[in-house]
């Protein structure tokens, strides 16, 4: 996964981010710009960003803007806000983005564009992992509707829950047999797919699938 300058992306024969696929996907219309209101480009001084929607470029000199900072995951990723998401359309809007914003493609411009494209690729990282797991972008959806469950917490778990969740980590503690680790796994499992609409009990699952993980990795 890429991520800053770190690691190599390859960038597809005869391509460049400000080619035709790029000014069709993400930028407006200039002359639709000329009239109105938008934020002043901080390279040429035209209404070209900071950008709002798909519009990274400046329409006018072609400068990579800054990111939106009112703009959430669901939007930058082209996902409806929902629980359900495509998870293959995912993966594809992130490609896409990657191969227009990555640092890598950067590295003969200005500084300004340098710092930015670094942003731009840091927040499509970013916002590709939370909407890839259902736990992450279960938990990011409350967050936009200004739920937030404290980490650590117990908050509204009901007692017959909490006794189940001490009795598998007691398990987990004590399995040392492949049969016994997929006894548990399978436990984990079976009730993670009934509690996806309880995103605190989710939380409980997946930090006991973190420690099977652990387990399951030899000395």
């Amino acid at each position: 996964m890429w991520g800053g300058r770190t690691g190599a992306f390859l960038r597809p024969s005869g391509w460049w981010p400000t080619g035709v696929l790029g000014r069709r996907l993400l930028n407006c219309n200039a002359a639709s710009l000329a009239g109105s209101s938008s934020p002043r480009c901080w390279n040429c001084g035209g209404p070209g960003g900071p950008p709002r929607g798909d519009r990274f470029f400046c329409p006018q000199c072609r400068a990579l803007q800054p990111p939106d900072p009112t703009r959430d995951y669901f939007s930058l990723m082209d996902c409806n806000r929902s629980f359900r998401v495509d998870t293959v359309k995912l993966q594809h809007r992130y490609q896409q983005l990657q191969r227009l914003v990555h640092p890598d493609f950067f590295s003969q411009r200005s500084q300004n564009e340098k710092d930015f494209s670094e942003k731009h690729s840091t927040l499509v990282n970013e916002a590709y992992k939370t909407l890839l797991a259902p736990l992450s972008r279960g938990l990011y959806l409350l967050k936009l509707r200004g739920i937030e469950i404290p980490e650590g917490t117990d908050y509204e778990m009901d007692s017959q829950f909490l006794t189940e969740i001490m009795e598998i980590n007691e398990k987990l503690a004590e399995a040392q047999g492949e049969i016994a680790m997929k006894e548990i796994e399978s436990i984990v499992r079976d009730n993670f797919e009934k509690a996806k609409e309880l995103l605190t009990k989710m939380r409980y699952f997946s930090n006991i699938e973190e420690k099977i993980k652990l387990k399951k990795i030899p000395l």
